[in-house]
């Protein structure tokens, strides 16, 4: 058994929390890490809390609510538990409010052994004796030495892999691979075991991961994919019939999947399992699609992005040096003068133009690597190059990667001979996608979708008076409205794709879509750390320090600056933040405010057009946040209390400046 003593301490209990609203449980606990000296900054613990909460729930059902983060604020591995009967809504997949709320905090830098406790923690939450015994404890200090001393339950006894017995392998991984990832896994044991089968587990989780064998996976019928982050390496289980699922389906329904992996395996006469014919695979359903759909998006927009600063930094330096006729300018190739400016600034604009030149094949190769792992980059990659070979751009892109991924991971699932298996990663996928994605973006869907590519950019070119100003406010809006969740991505998606259209004129539609957006963006923390500020009294003296960092935050175009805030009073700070991004968007593009660099916030005002007017925008969006906020906050019946609840008992000191 893991030395789990320290994990949790009595005073890191409360067995009668009082809150009923999430984010004030929430806060609470956290009091008692931060009175402990388990964490370091309470507010910035809490955003790092709100963000884990926004990728997805943390109600796992049956009363249980596992809170969980990795913070640099968070000093060492640590555990508060609270209890209230009447339990808080953690958006549980049944419905049922947590009567038993687990908050796990762990280092950013925490190392295996510390993190392997907390894995094994989770993996006991799954054992309903345990939790049975945590709602019957009398004490804080009867739940403290459970949790520190009580051994983990043992996983099931696999059957001997011998006759003609299930055989599974399974991989389980979730966004922060602290509690999911375990607990799923526990799930999928406990359910082969009782349905007579043999399964192994690879957890790719924070406590390390113990790669599967390659013997395990070749003797395995069936492979079960239970996960919310891309399965590393998946190409050791092409032609494997595969379940694929995100990792809470484990959680509640591993019997399920047990039984779903079993009906994809058939038997011959010697009752020896063989892989039933492959199928096409099914798109994700129920509440996953929408979002494993978005994360394939995200993928390959995060590798897409430093191709767009790159590029988009060094045509705007080229501009500021050389002017806008740099563009025509001849190849510094043969032609370079280290002491003229001119050769700089060419240099500089072919250089970044060259880096553009990346940005759809890189989006649509990492797209196709996000749903296939590595052998739907190839078709991604070239599909992408097609896109823009045809004049598709970014949304050629998008439709090249979705198409080159979903084949991808239809070919791995072929039923091939084994001679065959060997050379289907290097040469029959890369051969077969890559000519299907190529003609159906060089004969099918490519010069529809240039033509609409073209009809955005006119489009974006010729916005000016009321349906520019109407644009600006709706990508601000939702640029405030989540501050770094799906809204909020998809706008500067939709903004930084533009940007890769908008060629070389100095004041086309698309650099004023980014300029909109990066100023709403700005506006939610710099408003909330101008409301801190001017009126003091309605924020606690954390929600005060926390707005000394919202300054820098908001300057860099950090939306995420506000997120503190919103946790703590959503229905006020989040349409504050909202009025104030329209407020800033609809500005800036009634300014006609350009901007090519996709971030950078303030710090990159010298390649901004029309920057004047534009911080007047950026001013503009930031005291109407104020206002708002303070407005809505002044109508409560009472101000916010100094520090509510110390869990201590013990008056809230303030925080040092985050």
């Amino acid at each position: 058994m893991s030395d789990t003593s320290g994990l949790i301490t009595p005073a890191l209990v409360d067995l009668h929390l009082a809150p009923e609203d999430k984010s004030e449980a929430l806060r609470a606990l956290a009091q008692r890490l931060f009175a402990e000296g388990r964490v370091t900054d309470l507010d910035g613990f809490l955003a790092d809390v709100a963000a884990r909460e926004a990728q997805a729930p943390t109600g796992m059902g049956d009363g249980i609510g596992i809170p969980h983060c990795r913070s640099p604020h968070v000093t060492r591995p640590s555990l508060a538990f609270g209890r209230r009967a009447a339990g808080v809504d953690f958006d549980a997949p049944d419905g049922r409010p947590a009567d038993l709320i687990f908050m796990i905090a762990a280092p950013a830098g925490a190392d295996d052994t510390h993190l392997q406790i907390l894995a094994a923690l989770a993996r006991r939450l799954m054992d309903p004796a345990f939790t049975g015994a945590l709602r019957e404890a009398e004490s804080p200090r009867e739940v403290a030495d459970r949790i520190n001393g009580e051994e983990a339950p043992a996983g099931p006894a696999a059957p001997a892999a011998t006759g003609g017995g299930l055989r599974l392998v399974a991989v389980t991984s979730c966004p922060t691979g602290i509690a999911h990832t375990y607990m799923a896994a526990q799930a999928l044991e406990l359910a082969a075991a009782r349905a007579g089968a043999r399964i192994d587990v690879e957890t790719q989780g924070s406590a390390g991961t113990t790669a599967l064998a390659p013997e395990v996976i070749t003797a395995a019928d069936a492979v079960i994919f239970a996960h919310d982050v891309e399965v590393r390496d998946r190409d050791r289980f092409a032609g494997k019939p595969t379940v694929d699922v995100g990792v809470k389906a484990a959680v509640h329904r591993a019997d399920d999947l047990i039984a779903q992996a079993a009906g994809m395996v058939t038997r011959t006469g010697d009752d020896a399992a063989v892989p039933a014919p492959a199928t096409a695979p099914r798109p994700p359903t129920g509440e996953h699609w929408a979002q494993r759909l978005r994360m394939y998006l995200m993928t390959g927009v995060s590798h897409m992005i430093p191709f767009v600063a790159a590029g988009g930094l060094l045509i705007a330096l080229a501009f500021a040096i050389g002017g806008y006729e740099i563009a025509s300018a001849p190849s510094v190739l043969g032609h370079f003068e280290w002491t003229s400016s001119h050769s700089w600034a060419a240099m500089l604009f072919q250089t970044g133009k060259a880096a553009f030149g990346f940005l759809v094949p890189v989006l649509s190769g990492y797209i196709a690597w996000a749903i296939a792992d590595r052998a739907a980059l190839a078709a991604g990659i070239a599909g992408g190059a097609v896109s823009v070979a045809v004049g598709a751009g970014f949304l050629g892109g998008i439709v090249s990667g979705m198409v080159a991924g979903f084949l991808v991971l239809w070919m791995i699932r072929w039923n091939v001979p084994r001679a065959v298996k060997g050379i289907m990663p290097v040469v029959v996928i890369p051969l077969f996608s890559v000519a299907a994605v190529g003609f159906l973006m060089f004969v099918v869907v490519g010069s529809p979708i240039a033509s609409a590519m073209n009809a955005l950019t006119g489009w974006l070119n010729g916005l000016s008076g009321s349906h520019a100003v109407l644009l600006g406010a709706v990508l601000g809006a939702m640029m405030a409205f989540d501050m770094g969740g799906p809204l909020n991505k998809v706008a500067y998606t939709f903004a930084a794709g533009a940007l890769t259209a908008a060629g070389t004129a100095p004041d086309a539609g698309s650099l004023k879509v980014m300029a909109a957006v990066m100023a709403a963006g700005m506006t939610p923390p710099l408003g909330m750390a101008l409301a801190t500020a001017v009126r003091r009294g309605l924020f606690t003296p954390e929600e005060r320090e926390n707005g000394k960092a919202a300054w820098v935050l908001g300057a860099s175009f950090i939306t995420e600056g506000a997120i503190p805030f919103a946790a703590a009073d959503p229905l006020r700070v989040i349409p504050a933040g909202i009025a104030g991004s329209m407020t800033a968007g609809g500005l800036v593009m009634a300014f006609g405010s350009t901007l090519r660099a996709p971030h950078g916030g303030i710090w990159v005002l010298p390649l901004i057009g029309s920057p004047f007017l534009y911080l007047i925008a950026i001013a503009a969006g930031t005291v109407v946040t104020t206002a708002v906020v303070v407005a809505l906050k002044g109508m409560r019946k009472s101000p916010a209390p100094a520090a509510a609840g110390s869990p201590v008992g013990q008056p809230q000191t303030a925080l040092p400046a985050a």
